[in-house]
């Protein structure tokens, strides 16, 4: 269908793909949906250390703008939540700058902050999109919140799939509004550390998924007193303080295997005459534009870093690098499981290079602002472009979105994080040399301790650290090795085809003997209650769709993967969401 002769239904929309089309997307994804995700986003990060994406809220607030243009509304909202989001996102790295300032770094000029945030940002979305031929159309990841951002984006504008999806969506949203504000306010609640989207994400990727991450959970759980008697953890510490470097290496592990085999199929290629291009339109990237796009803006990482900043040139291209590991191990870890371990990245990051002689802490900071920055960003573009994928959006349309979202972002991130220090004073204070009695209530940071911790730690090498990296790589090397050994046997295919007892052999080795490392590291990253809700989540997705078959059309009309529980598994993300928004503007006004 020509998208310009797509009429609105209502007349003061302009017309889909004119130039007034995309500046009212783009003033509303920029203008109104990204500050708003931004300043929740920044909150959250201050006040909590960590954030819920801008995806989900951004794709509900977009569909009731773009929902006059009916069913190809969907396009127009996914160009604006992928603009809201990265403005979002990036937002959130401005507990940086309050790092500078637990530290008693010298802060830089707005300009050359925004600079450095700026060309970060350009360099890490064209990484990102660099791995979407891997990630999103040959791995296929779930990226559970993209599929929930894609039900909604299809369900809202078209009348005939909201009629038949809205109860289960709306149902799971209700529940995960209900969840996120029980959580926050309900004491019994926040002890078992409830979490609707942590239990949504689950139920969108199922029980092969998610028990692994329950077993590594209970496993690391169950280490913790061992992890002290050889030093690695201090007593009282959380298990996962070493578990994240185990999982970061067992993802790496695993997908030094799959880059391989991708690599491997691809020099196969260049030998064989080259067919016609069959890409259909929406796909098409021209890679060679892509290249020298992350080429242009990793070199004005160093030039900013450098000649602006007066960074040295090798740490800082040592962080270009880690960027291209980080940003695919991420990227999977985020498809696999909605987890991005963001902090874990800057964490490996600056020891590596306290490995390879680092002392200063602001070089440090600097380098591993680069990890933080772009695995954020290229997992987000990532995410909304599995978002696209099921949608059939424009890749290039979405990019441009993606761009203009990061460079709002570098702005914005820099503004909040100033806004928030000047009327919160508190925010300026040391928590790291604080007694347990004088830590604020309201202001926990924990992402700004860790990050904290970790630069002052520059001093004293702890080499257990990158032992533990090497054991994680080599775990998740070994069990893919296994489970692409096993899976490419024809008599083991045949088997778990053939009957009840075959189907049930391959789960058991699917969920519990040869686990994807990709699913085993979730319990290295998370608390061990977060691993639990996400498995109940698998577990409870499996069960409904083994026990409760839809009955012949009932859901007919809808894309297949928008089954009973993807719908609701996507309605608790949107809800835990909605009121994660919810609690984040009462919480400004309460301070206000």
């Amino acid at each position: 269908m020509n998208a310009l002769a797509s009429a609105p239904r209502w007349s003061w929309l302009p017309p889909v793909g004119t130039w007034k089309y995309h500046a009212l997307l783009l003033a509303l994804g920029i203008g109104v949906l990204g500050p708003l995700g931004g300043v929740t986003a920044s909150f959250m990060n201050f006040s909590l250390g960590f954030f819920i994406g801008g995806q989900v809220l951004a794709g509900i607030l977009g569909s009731t703008v773009t929902y006059g243009y009916g069913p190809e509304g969907k396009h127009g909202a996914n160009y604006m939540q992928t603009a809201a989001a990265s403005v979002a996102s990036l937002s959130a790295m401005g507990v940086m700058i309050q790092a500078m300032v637990w530290m008693g770094l010298p802060q830089p000029p707005v300009w050359q902050l925004v600079l450095f945030m700026l060309c970060t940002g350009m360099f890490a979305v064209g990484v990102g999109m660099l791995y979407t031929p891997l990630l999103v159309d040959r791995m296929q990841l779930t990226y559970p919140s993209g599929l929930a951002v894609a039900n909604i984006l299809r369900a809202l504008p078209d009348p005939v799939l909201l009629k038949k999806s809205v109860a289960r969506l709306g149902g799971g949203m209700a529940a995960g509004v209900a969840g996120g504000l029980g959580s926050a306010k309900i004491a019994a609640l926040g002890t078992i550390e409830l979490s609707t989207s942590t239990m949504g994400a689950g139920m969108l990727v199922g029980a092969r998924i998610g028990i692994p991450a329950i077993t590594s959970g209970l496993i690391f759980w169950a280490l913790t007193p061992w992890f002290v008697s050889i030093g690695w953890l201090k007593e009282g510490e959380p298990f996962r303080k070493i578990a994240f470097l185990i999982a970061l290496g067992m993802i790496l592990g695993a997908a030094l295997i799959d880059v391989a085999l991708v690599l491997k199929a691809a020099a196969a290629r260049l030998g064989e005459k080259k067919p016609a291009d069959d890409t259909p339109e929406w796909k098409r990237v021209n890679t060679a534009r892509l290249v020298a796009w992350v080429a242009f803006w990793g070199a004005g990482v160093v030039a900013s870093s450098h000649f602006v900043l007066g960074q040295p040139v090798g740490f800082i291209a040592l962080a270009l690098f880690l960027v291209f590991v980080f940003a695919l191990v991420n990227g999977i870890s985020v498809g696999v499981c909605d987890q991005n371990p963001i902090s874990s990245a800057f964490v490996v990051s600056v020891v590596l290079m306290a490995a390879l002689g680092l002392k200063d802490p602001i070089t440090g900071l600097f380098a591993g602002m680069i990890l933080l920055i772009a695995t954020n960003c290229a997992a987000d573009m990532q995410q909304d472009r599995s978002t696209g994928w099921r949608l059939g959006t424009n890749r290039v349309h979405q990019f441009r979105y993606q761009v203009a979202g990061i460079a709002m972002g570098a702005v914005a991130a820099v503004v909040f994080a100033k806004l928030f220090m000047a009327a919160y004073p508190v925010l300026l204070l040391d928590q790291t040399v604080m007694k347990a009695s004088e830590q604020p209530a309201q202001w926990s940071a924990a992402m700004t301790y860790k990050v904290v911790g970790v630069l002052r730690s520059l001093t004293d090498d702890q080499p257990y650290q990158r032992t533990a990296i090497w054991v994680g790589v080599a775990f998740g090397f070994v069990v893919q090795v296994l489970r692409l050994w096993l899976k490419a046997l024809p008599s083991y295919q045949a088997f778990i085809a053939r009957d009840r007892k075959g189907f049930v052999t391959g789960f058991v080795v699917d969920a519990f003997v040869l686990p994807t490392p990709y699913a085993f590291s979730f319990g290295g990253f998370v608390n061990l209650p977060t691993s639990l809700w996400f498995g109940a989540g698998g577990l409870l997705s499996s069960f409904l769709n083994t026990i409760a078959k839809p009955k012949a059309g009932e859901d007919g009309d809808l894309p297949s993967d928008m089954n009973t529980t993807s719908l609701v598994g996507g309605g608790l993300i949107a809800g835990d969401s909605l009121a994660a928004l919810g609690l984040g503007i009462a919480g400004l006004l309460a301070l206000a």
